[in-house]
C-alpha cells in the first residue's frame, strides 16, 4: 500500500508547473507551426501511420518493415558468392584456382586430385570459418530480437510481443527501466500531465534524463481499456538518421495537432522515474533512427594480414622469375643441345607419317614440340608456374586461420578477462585483429558507461571556507610510500601573499587509518556499510557532529540548499526495513546530494505539486524535527546557464533563494557581503578539480515579500509569453532576482570511475599508447574525468580551443575558422617550444571548435597539434564527430587505432577505427553488435592489449615468417632440380609428397607455434609493458626481417640439395652397389627437408609444451609411417615409391648419415645469427628471458637488475597515475629543498649561529 500511495503521489505532480526553461514545453510559435504542416506530404515528409491499425500496413502503399534487426554479414542467398568472392580475393587463392584448373589438362605436372584437393580444403575451412562467426552475430542479433513487450491487441487488452514482431502502427506498453522497442510516439505516461524520463546515455552519451512531455489530447489514453476504441492517423517525416529533429501531425478525434521530437521516443534510450508509457510505433527495424545512424560493419583486414598480399607479391616474382629461367633455359637447349642428345631424338616426319595411327600418337605431343621451340618454352613456363606453385604457401591462410580462431578461444576462455560483478567475459566477435591488437598505438575512448559508471558519489565538501573529506589524495599517498622517508610534516605557503597554509606528510601508509596532521582533515577509515552514493568520511561532520561547528547557521543554510535545490522524487522502501529514503532525480548528481543531506540528517522526504518537506536535526533540541517549505519558483537548470535556483518559504514566512551552479557562475553573482568564504573556497575548489571531482558552489539570499511579488508578476508574464522572445524574457527574470548571493561552499562528487580505470590507463600509458577521450558531455564534467583517470595531471599545459563569443555570436564560418585556426597556431608554437621540457601537454576542444578545426583546410593543423599532446580531450562531441575524428586520426597518423565505447552514440567510431571494442555492460546492446571484440569493463583492456595483443603479434609474425622459409626451402629444391636436369620439366618429389608437405608433414608445429607461443609469461607483460611497443614498432614483421627469413630459405635449400646430389651421386648407397635412383634421391632430400624445417620451428620456439613437443617431433615420425604406409600398397596406388623406405633407403646408413649432417650444416647460419644477435644486440624480451633463466632458483623479482630493467621501461610515460605520482614526488622534493633552504638561511642568519662562528673555539 505504501508503494502504492508513492506512486500515486508521484503521479499527480504536473511538471509542468514547475519548470521554467523545459523545451519540451515550449509552445510552437505561429511561425514554426505553418512551416512544419507545409513539409507533410512532400518528398521526404510523405510517411503516414494509422496508429492502433497495423494490419493497414501489411500492403502497399503503406506496408513497412518489421522491427527485425539483422547486423550478419551473410544470408542463405548470399553466403556462398560472397564468401566465395572474399576467399579469391586473396593472391595466393586466386593462383592455386588457376592451377586447379590447369591440372584439369595434361600440362599439369602433377595429378588433379594434389592440386585441386588441397585448394578445396583451405577455401572450405575459411568459409566455415566465416560462417561460425556470422553465425554468434546472428545469434546476439535473435537475443535482441526475442526481447518482449506489452503490445495491444485489441479491447484494450495488452499481451506480450516479441520485438522483431512489432509492425507500425502497435500500440504499446513500456515499463519504467525498459528500452524502447522502436521509435515510439508518446500517446500517454503515468504522470498526470504525460510527462516521461528518457535515458539516452545509449544514443547520445549524455547521463542527464531527457524530459518528454505527450499532446494533451492523448492524456486521456491512460488505461489499457482506453485503447480499444482508440484511432489516430499520423503524417510525417520519411526515416532519416537525425536524432534530434522530428517533423509530424497526428489527427486524432476530428483535430489536427502537431507533433514535435518531444513527442518522439528512441529505439534504444530507456524509460527511467517514470512506472510506464503508452506509445504507438511509427518507425519500425531499419527504419529506426538508432539503426539508421549505425551502418553495415566493414570487412577489416589486420596490417599482418594488408603486408601479407606484398610478401604474396614477392613470393609470386620469385615464381615467375624461376619459371621464366625455366623457360629460356628449355628454349635454349632445345634449339642448341638437345638435337645431338641421341637418346632424345625424335623420328623425322617422313617416318612418322609411315607409322600407323596407334604408334604415330606416342609421338603426338601438343605441349611439347622440338620443331616449335618457342611453343614449347611457352608452354613449359606455364608448367612452371604450377610446378613451383609450392614457393606460394597455399595453407598459410587456412593455418593462419585455423591458429586465430584458436587464439579467440583462449582469449575467450581467459579466466582474467572474467567479470564476477556481471558474470560476462571477454567476447572476440571476429578473429580477423587478433595481432592488430598488439600493433595499436592510438585509443580512442568514449567516457560515459565505459570509463565511469555513470554513478555520482559525495566525496567532499568545503562549507564556510573549511574543507571536509580529507586532503589527502591517492597521489599524495602513492608519493609517499614510493619515497619511503619518515620526516616530519613541514608546512609551506602556497601563497606567499596570505597566511593560508598546507602541510604535506610523506609516510608510511598504514591500511587500517591514517591522518592528515595538519588538523585541517580528521579522516577515519573504519568500517561500516556501504552506502550507494555517499562515499564520504570526516569526524567533523558525520555522526551529527557538524552541530559543534563555529558557523552553524551556514553549515545548516548548507545542507537546505542540498535538500531543497533539486527535483528528486523521494521513493519509500516497500519493506520499510530502514527509515532511509532512496531518490530518484534527472541527474545522478542530485541523486547523490540528497542521499548526503540524508546522512547530514536533512532527510527531503516527500513533496507536492508547490510543497517540499524535510526532517531536519535541530540542534537546539537534539530531536528531528519535520520541517515545511513552500515552493514559489523553480529555475530550472541547462547548459547555458549552468546554475539552477529554487526560491521557498519556510514556516515563519522568510523567503530564501536557494542557487547551485558552476562556481564561476555563482562567484560573479555574490553580494559584498557574501564573499567571506570565496578565498578560501577557491583553493578547495583548485584541490577538488586534481582529484578529478565534479564541483558545484551552493549560495543564497534572502528575498523581502515585497521585492518578491514585483519579481513574481514580471517571472509570471514571461511564463506566459507565446513567441521567439519568451526564453530571452525568462533569463532577464532570472538575473534580476539571482544576484546578492551569499557563498555558502562548495560540494564535490565523483562520476565514479570503473573498477580499475585508472591502473588500466596507466599502464597503457607505459606501454606506449596514446589515448583520446571523446565524450559528449560538458567541458568541465569532461576534464574533471580526465584528472580523475589520470588523463591529466596538474602541471599539463593545457590548450583549450573554443570559439570566441565574437566568432560565435558572428556566425560567420570564416570568422570561426580565423579564431580557431590562430589558437591552433598559437598552441603549437608553444609545444615547439617547450617541447623538451618535463611538463607534457594536453588539448582540450568542445564541439563546436572541432566541427571548424575537422574541416578541410584546418584539420591539417588541429591534428599537428594534437598528436604532439600527451592527451586529448574532445568534449560535446556528437556521434557522426566521433567516427570523423576516428578516420582522420587514423588517416593522418597512419596508425593503428582502437576505439572502445557502449552506447549507440559510438558506434560509428567504433566501426570507423581498425579495432572496434564494444563494452556489454548495463546499457544497450548498439555498440557490442557493430564492434569486433567485447569487454565487461574497461580495465580489461589492460590484459587484452599488453598480453594477449603481444602474444599475437608475436606468434602470427612468427608463424608467417616461418612459413615464407619452409615454402621457399621446399619449393627451390624442385628449381634446382629443373636446372639439374636440363629443365627437362621432370618433378623431384612425389605428387603426394608434395600435397603432404603444408597439409599433414609441417602443419601442426605452425599452428602450435601460432597458438601456444610465448617470448615472456602474461604476469612478465604486464610487469615490462614496454615490451608492447615490438608491435607498434613492428620489430617482428620489418622487411628486414622477412627478407632475411627468405634468404634463410635459399640458403636451406640450397644446403640440402648440393649436399644430397653432390654425396649420392658419385656413390653406391648400399654394398652390393645400389645407387640412388630419382625416386630414392627424391625421398632422401624430402627426408632432409621434414627434418630441416621442423628443426628449424623448434629454434625460434620461447615456450615449450607437450604440444609443441608432440607436434613437431610427431611431424618427423608421421613422415616416416607415411613412406612405410605409402610404399606398402600396391604399385597401383604407390608407383615408383613403392617399398622405397623398406628396400631403398632405410636399409642404407649413408641416408641416415646424409639427414643428420645436411639438416646440422641447414640450421647453422640461423644458429650463428642467434647467438651473434642474443651476445650483442639483444632485444628486450631476450633481456628478460637471459634474467629468468640466470635467476631461476632464485626470486628473479627481487634482484636489482630485474628492477631497474623495469623502471626504465617506465621512464618515458607522460600520462597516467605514475606520472601524476613522479610529478608530485618532483614537487615534493622542489618544496622541501625550498624548506631546507629556508631554514638553513634562518639559522645562518640568527644572532646565535654568528656568534658560535665568531667565537675563537669553533
Amino acid at each position: 500500500m505504501a508503494a502504492a500511495s508513492s506512486r500515486k503521489r508521484k503521479g499527480k505532480i504536473r511538471w509542468s508547473k514547475l519548470y521554467s526553461f523545459a523545451a519540451c514545453f515550449r509552445p510552437l510559435t505561429s511561425e514554426e507551426r505553418p512551416a512544419a504542416r507545409e513539409l507533410i506530404g512532400w518528398p521526404g515528409f510523405s510517411r503516414v501511420v494509422f496508429c492502433n491499425e497495423p494490419h493497414l500496413h501489411k500492403r502497399k502503399p503503406y506496408k513497412y518493415p518489421y522491427n527485425y534487426i539483422s547486423t550478419t554479414k551473410y544470408n542463405v542467398l548470399t553466403f556462398l558468392p560472397r564468401a566465395l568472392f572474399e576467399q579469391f580475393r586473396r593472391v595466393a587463392n586466386f593462383y592455386f584456382l588457376l592451377a586447379a584448373i590447369f591440372s584439369l589438362f595434361s600440362l599439369a605436372p602433377f595429378s588433379r586430385a594434389s592440386l585441386i584437393a588441397p585448394l578445396v580444403f583451405v577455401v572450405g575451412i575459411s568459409m566455415l570459418k566465416e560462417a561460425v562467426e556470422d553465425w554468434h552475430r546472428f545469434l546476439q542479433d535473435l537475443d535482441v530480437n526475442n526481447r518482449t513487450v506489452k503490445t495491444h491487441i485489441s479491447n484494450g487488452v495488452f499481451v506480450d510481443k516479441l520485438w522483431k514482431e512489432l509492425r507500425v502502427g502497435d500500440v504499446v506498453k513500456v515499463n519504467k527501466g525498459e528500452y524502447f522497442p522502436s521509435d515510439l510516439l508518446l500517446l500517454s505516461s503515468s504522470y498526470e500531465d504525460g510527462v516521461c524520463y528518457v535515458e539516452t546515455m545509449n544514443l547520445d552519451g549524455e547521463t542527464n534524463l531527457k524530459i518528454k512531455r505527450c499532446l494533451e489530447a492523448s492524456l486521456c489514453l491512460n488505461e489499457d481499456e482506453e485503447f480499444s476504441k482508440f484511432k489516430a492517423t499520423v503524417h510525417c517525416e520519411d526515416p532519416n538518421p537525425n536524432l534530434y529533429t522530428f517533423v509530424g501531425n497526428i489527427e486524432f478525434e476530428k483535430e489536427s495537432y502537431p507533433l514535435s521530437p518531444s513527442q518522439l521516443l528512441l529505439r534504444d534510450s530507456k524509460l527511467r522515474n517514470t512506472d510506464y508509457i503508452y506509445g504507438v510505433v511509427i518507425f519500425s527495424g531499419h527504419d529506426t533512427k538508432a539503426v539508421r545512424n549505425s551502418t553495415r560493419s566493414p570487412s577489416k583486414r589486420s596490417w599482418i594480414e594488408r603486408k601479407m598480399d606484398h610478401i604474396i607479391y614477392i613470393l609470386f616474382s620469385m615464381l615467375v622469375l624461376v619459371s621464366l629461367v625455366s623457360s629460356f633455359g628449355s628454349l635454349l637447349y632445345l634449339r642448341q643441345d638437345m638435337v645431338d642428345w641421341w637418346y632424345l631424338q625424335l623420328p623425322d616426319e617422313n617416318k612418322v607419317n609411315d607409322l600407323d595411327d596407334s604408334n604415330s600418337e606416342k609421338y603426338d605431343d601438343r605441349f611439347f614440340n622440338p620443331s616449335k621451340p618457342v611453343q614449347s618454352a611457352g608452354l613449359q613456363f606455364i608448367r612452371a608456374l604450377i610446378l613451383y606453385g609450392y614457393l606460394i604457401p597455399i595453407s598459410l591462410y587456412v593455418s593462419i586461420e585455423v591458429v586465430k580462431v584458436l587464439q579467440t578461444m583462449l582469449i575467450n576462455k581467459d579466466i582474467e578477462l572474467y567479470d564476477d560483478v556481471t558474470c560476462k567475459s571477454v567476447q572476440a566477435r571476429t578473429s580477423n585483429l587478433n595481432e592488430e591488437l598488439g600493433q595499436v598505438e592510438m585509443i580512442l575512448s568514449d567516457k560515459t558507461g565505459t570509463l565511469t559508471c555513470n554513478q555520482m558519489e559525495f566525496r567532499k565538501c568545503s562549507i564556510a571556507g573549511l574543507s571536509y573529506g580529507g586532503d589527502i589524495t591517492e597521489v599524495d599517498l602513492a608519493a609517499s610510500m614510493r619515497m619511503n622517508t619518515d620526516f616530519e610534516p613541514f608546512e609551506f605557503s602556497i601563497d606567499e601573499t596570505d597566511g593560508a597554509t598546507r602541510s604535506f606528510e610523506p609516510f608510511e601508509f598504514s591500511v587500517s587509518s591514517f591522518s592528515a596532521q595538519n588538523g585541517n582533515a580528521r579522516l577515519t577509515q573504519t568500517e561500516g556499510p556501504v552506502i550507494k552514493g555517499f562515499n564520504f568520511r570526516d569526524d567533523r561532520l558525520t555522526n551529527k557532529n557538524w552541530i559543534h561547528g563555529s558557523n552553524l547557521f551556514d553549515i545548516t543554510m548548507f545542507f537546505r540548499v542540498m535538500a531543497l535545490c533539486h527535483t528528486g522524487i523521494p521513493l519509500e522502501d516497500d519493506n520499510h526495513k530502514t527509515d532511509k529514503l532512496s531518490y530518484e532525480a534527472e541527474s545522478p548528481e542530485e541523486v547523490s546530494f540528497l542521499i548526503a543531506s540524508q546522512e547530514f540528517g536533512f532527510q527531503f522526504c516527500r513533496r507536492t505539486q508547490s510543497l517540499m518537506v524535510l526532517k531536519e536535526f535541530d540542534p537546539s533540541s537534539m530531536k528531528e524535527v519535520e520541517r515545511e517549505y513552500k515552493l514559489l519558483n523553480l529555475l530550472e537548470f541547462s547548459s547555458s546557464r549552468k546554475r539552477m535556483s529554487v526560491i521557498v518559504s519556510n514556516e515563519d514566512g522568510q523567503i530564501f533563494l536557494l542557487c547551485k551552479g558552476a562556481d564561476s557562475i555563482i562567484f560573479d553573482r555574490l553580494a559584498d557581503n557574501g564573499k567571506a568564504y570565496e578565498q578560501a573556497t577557491t583553493m578547495h575548489l583548485s584541490s577538488y578539480a586534481e582529484d578529478g571531482l565534479r564541483t558545484l558552489a551552493f549560495a543564497f539570499r534572502t528575498i523581502e515579500a515585497a521585492e518578491y511579488e514585483i519579481w513574481n508578476t514580471i517571472f509570471t508574464q514571461a511564463k506566459a509569453t507565446i513567441g521567439p522572445e519568451r526564453e530571452e524574457l525568462l533569463e532577464q527574470a532570472s538575473e534580476m532576482i539571482e544576484k546578492d548571493l551569499i557563498l555558502l561552499g562548495v560540494v564535490a562528487v565523483e562520476d565514479k570511475l570503473q573498477k580499475g580505470v585508472p591502473e588500466c590507463i596507466d599502464k597503457l600509458a607505459q606501454a606506449g599508447l596514446k589515448i583520446w577521450l571523446l565524450t559528449g558531455d560538458k567541458r568541465e564534467t569532461a576534464i574533471n574525468i580526465g584528472f580523475a583517470c589520470s588523463l591529466l595531471r596538474q602541471d599539463m599545459k593545457q590548450f583549450h580551443l573554443s570559439l570566441s563569443r565574437d566568432a560565435e555570436s558572428n556566425n560567420q564560418v570564416k570568422d570561426m575558422k580565423e579564431d580557431i585556426l590562430q589558437q591552433i597556431e598559437s598552441s603549437y608554437k608553444m609545444v615547439c617550444e617547450e617541447r623538451n621540457k618535463e611538463a607534457p601537454f594536453g588539448l582540450v576542444i568542445d564541439g563546436k571548435a572541432l566541427e571548424i578545426a575537422l574541416r578541410g583546410d584546418v584539420k591539417n593543423e588541429f591534428l599537428q597539434l594534437a598528436v604532439n599532446c600527451a592527451s586529448v580531450i574532445c568534449c560535446r562531441v556528437s556521434p557522426k564527430q566521433k567516427a570523423l575524428i576516428t578516420r582522420l586520426v587514423k588517416q593522418y597518423t597512419g596508425k593503428t587505432t582502437l576505439a572502445i565505447g557502449d552506447g549507440a552514440n559510438d558506434v560509428g567510431m567504433i566501426q570507423e577505427a581498425d579495432i572496434g571494442v564494444g563494452i556489454s555492460g548495463m546499457e544497450g546492446m548498439q555498440a557490442v553488435m557493430a564492434s569486433d571484440l567485447s569487454l565487461p569493463q574497461f580495465r580489461f583492456l589492460e590484459r587484452l592489449l599488453i598480453v594477449h595483443g603481444h602474444w599475437c603479434y608475436q606468434r602470427i609474425s612468427k608463424m608467417v615468417l616461418y612459413f615464407v622459409y619452409k615454402n621457399v626451402a621446399f619449393g627451390l629444391t624442385l628449381f634446382y632440380y629443373e636446372l639439374y636436369t636440363s629443365f627437362s620439366g621432370e618433378v623431384l618429389y612425389d605428387d603426394w609428397y608434395m600435397t603432404m608437405f603444408n597439409v599433414m608433414l609441417t602443419s601442426l608445429p605452425v599452428i602450435a607455434l601460432g597458438v601456444l607461443e610465448q617470448d615472456v609469461s602474461s604476469d612478465i607483460c604486464l610487469q615490462f609493458p614496454a615490451l608492447y611497443q615490438q608491435g607498434p614498432r613492428n620489430v617482428h614483421f620489418s622487411w628486414s626481417r622477412i627478407i632475411g627469413w627468405i634468404l634463410n630459405g635459399v640458403v636451406s635449400s640450397l644446403v640440402i640439395f648440393l649436399a644430397n646430389i653432390y654425396i649420392l651421386s658419385p656413390t653406391a648407397m648400399r654394398e652390393n652397389g645400389f645407387v640412388a635412383d630419382i625416386d630414392s634421391l627424391g625421398a632422401i632430400t624430402y627426408t632432409c627437408i621434414i627434418w630441416t624445417v621442423n628443426c628449424q620451428i623448434a629454434l625460434i620456439t620461447s615456450h615449450f609444451t607437450w604440444i609443441q613437443h608432440l607436434s613437431i617431433w610427431g611431424s618427423i615420425l608421421l613422415w616416416y609411417i607415411f613412406l612405410l604406409v605409402y610404399g606398402a600398397l600396391p604399385p597401383n596406388f604407390s608407383g615408383n615409391a613403392f617399398q622405397v623406405l623398406v628396400e631403398g633407403i632405410g636399409s642404407a646408413p649413408l641416408y641416415w648419415m646424409i639427414t643428420v649432417l645436411v639438416v646440422v650444416v641447414s640450421l647453422l647460419p640461423y644458429f650463428i645469427h642467434i647467438v651473434i644477435q642474443r651476445s650483442y644486440f639483444p632485444m628486450d624480451d631476450h633481456i628478460i628471458q637471459e634474467m629468468e633463466q640466470c635467476y631461476k632458483k632464485y626470486d628473479v623479482r627481487d634482484n636489482e637488475m630485474w628492477v631497474r630493467e623495469q623502471r626504465n621501461s617506465q621512464r618515458s610515460t607522460r600520462i597516467g597515475f605514475s606520472a601524476r605520482v613522479d610529478a608530485k614526488i618532483l614537487s615534493f622534493n622542489q618544496q622541501l629543498q625550498q624548506k631546507k633552504l629556508s631554514i638553513y638561511r634562518s639559522v645562518t642568519n640568527s644572532p646565535i649561529y654568528r656568534s658560535i662562528t665568531a667565537s675563537p673555539f669553533s
